[in-house]
């Protein structure tokens, strides 16, 4: 169907959507139901119901939805069917971690090579080439890359932005623990470690709490 535009909330429920149906065993029944996805997940039969209709329009009254062409719909409002090219900026053990990720295959996301500022690096153990952060922009610009990847620590994030800007870069996925200034038009996805290991901690002790008020 023709893709439309949803909000970012939408746009973080999907992939948890995709996974579970990706990973349902092989003798599932071939359809699956909104309100079943929600009971699986945990989550309101409602919200999931609207997070589906905006991808697809395979539902059916009292059927669902057909689970592989599901799998396909989401997919390819994600993108996941469109290969992505991304550069990463900061090859220290972060940054090699997700570049040797194989994973990111499956979501169509492909890391072409890696800057840094330490010109002693030139290769990662998988063999991606890591250059000099300097030949940055003009790589963007020679091989039309549009996603940046921001590993470096937090009082470097901003400069290197402005570079992948100054490069042509049009989103960027920042694992700095930094809010980034950039211009309109530039999409940033923030992934703050600190923040969800606190959401982590405040569950986990609230869970204790009541375990021991139960057991009281």
């Amino acid at each position: 169907m023709e893709g439309k535009k949803v909000s970012k909330s939408v746009l973080k429920r999907l992939p948890g959507y995709l996974a579970y149906l990706k990973n349902m065993p092989e003798n599932s029944p071939p359809n699956i139901s909104a309100t079943a996805l929600a009971n699986a997940l945990g989550m309101g039969e409602v919200q999931v119901r609207k997070d589906l209709a905006m991808v697809s329009d395979g539902g059916r009254p009292k059927i669902g939805y057909q689970r592989e062409a599901l799998i396909d719909d989401i997919e390819q409002f994600l993108g996941y069917d469109n290969t992505t090219d991304a550069i990463l900026i900061g090859a220290g053990k972060l940054g090699q971690a997700l570049m040797a990720y194989s994973g990111f295959d499956e979501y169509g996301l492909n890391i072409l090579a890696a800057f840094d500022v330490n010109p002693k690096m030139s290769k990662t153990e998988e063999g991606k080439p890591i250059y000099s952060i300097t030949k940055m922009p003009q790589f963007c610009r020679t091989h039309k890359v549009l996603m940046g990847i921001i590993t470096v620590p937090a009082e470097n994030a901003q400069a290197v932005a402005d570079q992948l800007i100054a490069g042509g870069i049009k989103a960027i996925w920042n694992f700095a623990p930094v809010h980034l200034d950039v211009p309109a038009g530039i999409l940033v996805q923030h992934e703050n470690m600190a923040t969800s290991l606190a959401v982590l901690s405040v569950h986990l002790q609230a869970q204790i709490k009541e375990e021991k008020e139960t057991k009281k």
